[in-house]
């Protein structure tokens, strides 16, 4: 079952009168369950598949379906629904509210998206989240007091808050040191396989090509090739 499908995608900026092309005509599809991976150096289109995917950046053309929702033409409220509901997002920057502690950056956007939870219900899904990631003695600790691989798994539990069916992660690794690196992306993994997540890399790891489902190589934002499964389809 296909959770996301890009057809034909285009995304072109434009710098002053210079169009500069990032993609050029990208067809894809994921599965549901799927660990993906998105692989290529640097201005190979790896974040702005990411944006387009999570719905922060708009094509120039081409179609995209979002947990069997055509949202190419989507209004901006409709977007922003979608996002809160069916998408989370890992940053490498960690991204937490420094003045909230643990407990609160992952409860926080189940409050900004109105959750239909009662509020008991809401303390025990974060307590559940924040166990799973291993921080229930931190909970209270503010991100301030946290390790790089701590506040990383804070933004794990956060991004899972919402019960999306998709994480996108931007380098979730790159400001963590390997080590830290591997457990996290174990965790993740693990999150994966228990909860039927879609989790959606864009990476130069190489333990993340390794553990994933689905390598995308892209150069010059084109699909030069792909990995499923260990097995490779040349394009």
């Amino acid at each position: 079952m296909s959770i996301i499908q890009l057809d034909t995608i285009i995304k072109t900026y434009h710098m002053g009168k210079v169009e500069v092309p990032a993609l050029r005509g990208i067809s894809l599809t994921l599965v549901k369950g799927d660990f993906v991976a998105i692989a290529g150096p640097s201005g190979s289109g790896k974040t702005t598949i990411l944006n387009i995917i999570g719905l922060i950046d708009k094509p120039t053309s081409g179609s995209i379906v979002i947990a069997d929702k055509n949202v190419t033409n989507m209004k901006k409220a409709g977007l922003t629904r979608m996002r809160q509901k069916e998408l989370g997002f890992i940053f490498q920057s960690f991204n937490l509210i420094s003045v909230l502690n643990v407990f609160e950056n992952v409860e926080l956007p189940l409050i900004i998206g109105k959750a239909e939870q009662t509020k008991a219900e809401r303390r025990d899904w974060v307590n559940y989240l924040i166990e799973e990631v291993g921080l229930a003695d931190r909970k209270k600790h503010k991100p301030a007091e946290l390790s790089g691989g701590q506040q990383q798994r804070v933004a794990i539990a956060r991004a899972l808050s919402t019960k999306p069916q998709i994480v996108i992660a931007d380098e979730p690794t790159a400001n963590l040191d390997s080590a830290t690196g591997e457990t996290i992306l174990n965790l993740m993994k693990k999150i994966n396989k228990e909860q039927n997540t879609t989790f959606v890399f864009s990476t130069h790891d190489p333990v993340i090509h390794e553990l994933a489902d689905h390598v995308i190589f892209l150069k010059d934002g084109n699909i030069v090739r792909e990995r499923k499964q260990a097995k490779e389809v040349k394009k």
